[in-house]
């Protein structure tokens, strides 16, 4: 593989600034709380279902407990008294709520001890059930084999569930490696799940527990039929982050857009919510073992790629730091970037080839999620094929992990079959035709990949720096990050957020704490 010369104590500086400015946060992650959170433990605690008019049980209760002044208390304890006192389940509860024929809070205080007992149960059932859907994966790639290094990943994105079936099915016998299944417009601004199956979205298909469902047990059945294991990806980002988390671990996703500055950058989705939402989501993943993916990429749709690099840089071991204070290794961090530099420009190559050598540089255990060029692709299509397969030679070069795929009508349509085929066949030419190049070559120390990637790194240490010395919210309100400004107090979603009472409770963060000796 291709080496980088870059003095160490820079990257272990860039780390502890990424570290302080992280850590700084943990009054907000252990003190504070969201809706989003508690309607993620309702769902772990085996809660589903929507109302007539489509919202959904969680929210219902959610929205119920606030309106009392009691969510402060979690909801845990609220469903468990109420299971102690009835003899009900879980969604038998639910559903009496739901009718009107229980008030959670009007019932009597039960035994605490009964309470504890209850809460328990049911939050190691679920941690069991989540277990066994993570060593079901195991399994399959222990029969089929280990995932493609890099792996090709394609996208489905009709907006019906039943036809990215069949789009992901047709893409996995033509040689891709993980489906991602992308979400409706605007999903990431609902602050709600929609309920069970669904076939119409625009721009992608609904995120829901039931499309996962679905598509999971296609993947599962083509794979069967190629002898392969093919992943599955969807977002866990939005105002129902971990919500969706939750789900993708009960139904076994493979990976998950997760991301810890998107939502307030590109969403204006308020920071605080945002932070703690990602916080508990990724505790979630982590003990799923799914891998999680961030999205460094977006700052180049608003940024030259050259100019902002180190904002990249940056971002990246923020999200790293955030991950690791949620239990995330790095062999599941799909650290994020983009090959986006504009192609006139001369050595464009050059500077690709610098930018991912040195992501892979600083994170040498994660797949790192490389994404393809967009923002310069015009409607010559032919342009667009040599572009990708530049795309392609640098990813094989570096040893990304997951290679999203370059589409040649990137700027003309939603990718048609065969555009899918020519992506796919494009990459596997060229991660063979150059597959040990890189052990024949090497970085000359004072050339220009290896200077370039240097003054990326000091740039990103200059600014990790001056964000730990202001703190992350100060830094975000002055529009440090993507030259975009968002307040502390502002943005979607601020009003989900609340501090904890003393007798606060979520077993399942507890529990999943103890699962990755967190505390």
């Amino acid at each position: 593989m291709l080496h980088l010369t870059i003095p160490q104590d820079k990257i272990d500086s860039a780390r502890g600034f990424a570290k302080q400015i992280t850590h700084s946060l943990e009054e907000l992650l252990n003190s504070y709380s969201s809706v989003t959170i508690e309607r993620t433990v309702l769902r772990l605690l085996g809660i589903d279902g929507a109302l007539e008019d489509g919202t959904p049980i969680p929210n219902y209760i959610v929205d119920q407990l606030k309106s009392k002044n009691a969510l402060d208390k979690g909801v845990a304890y609220w469903i468990s008294n109420a299971i102690v006192y009835t003899g009900l389940s879980a969604q038998e509860v639910a559903n009496s709520v739901k009718d009107g024929k229980l008030e959670l809070t009007q019932i009597a205080q039960q035994p605490t001890t009964e309470v504890i007992k209850v809460m328990n149960d049911l939050t190691q059932k679920m941690i069991d059930h989540i277990k066994q859907q993570r060593a079901a994966r195991e399994s399959y790639f222990a029969k089929y084999g280990p995932r493609n290094t890099p792996s090709l990943y394609v996208i489905v994105a009709t907006g019906n569930i039943y036809e990215d079936v069949l789009q992901a099915k047709a893409a996995a016998k033509q040689g891709a490696d993980i489906i991602a299944v992308i979400r409706s417009t605007a999903q990431s601004l609902l602050d709600y799940v929609p309920y069970g199956a669904t076939t119409e979205g625009f721009g992608g298909t609904f995120a829901t527990q039931e499309n996962f469902r679905i598509m999971r047990k296609a993947l599962d059945e083509v794979g069967a039929e190629i002898n392969k294991y093919i992943s599955l990806t969807n977002y866990a980002s939005g105002l129902c982050m971990p919500e969706i988390a939750a789900m993708g671990a009960m139904e076994r996703l493979d990976l998950m857009l997760n991301d810890a500055m998107y939502g307030i950058l590109f969403r204006d989705i308020n920071p605080q919510r945002t932070l703690l939402d990602q916080y508990f989501s990724r505790m979630i993943n982590a003990v799923a073992g799914i891998e999680i993916q961030t999205g460094e990429d977006n700052y180049l749709t608003t940024s030259d790629a050259i100019e902002k690099a180190y904002t990249v840089t940056a971002s990246q071991l923020i999200n790293e730091s955030f991950a690791l204070l949620s239990g995330v290794s790095p062999e599941k961090m799909g650290i994020g970037h983009a090959f986006e530099i504009d192609p006139c420009i001369e050595n464009s190559f050059s500077y690709e080839l610098s930018h991912a050598l040195l992501t892979k540089t600083l994170f040498p255990h994660s797949p790192i999620k490389y994404m393809p060029p967009t923002k310069h692709v015009t409607g010559n299509i032919f342009e667009a094929y040599i572009i990708n397969a530049m795309f392609n030679m640098v990813a094989q070069m570096t040893g990304q992990g997951v290679q999203l795929l370059g589409m040649l009508t990137e700027a003309v349509h939603t990718p048609h079959l065969a555009d899918r085929a020519l992506a796919i066949d494009n990459a596997k030419y060229v991660f063979n035709a150059v597959k040990d190049f890189s052990s024949e070559i090497t970085i000359d120390k004072e050339g220009f990949i290896n200077k370039r990637a240097e003054a990326v790194l000091d740039e990103a240490i200059s600014f990790l720096k001056r964000v730990a010395e202001q703190g992350l919210f100060n830094a975000l309100e002055k529009g440090e990050f993507a030259n975009i400004k968002r307040a502390q107090t502002s943005g979607k979603g601020f009003e989900g957020v609340f501090r904890k009472s003393e007798d606060y409770i979520n077993p399942f963060m507890d529990k999943i704490k103890q699962e990755l000796n967190l505390d």
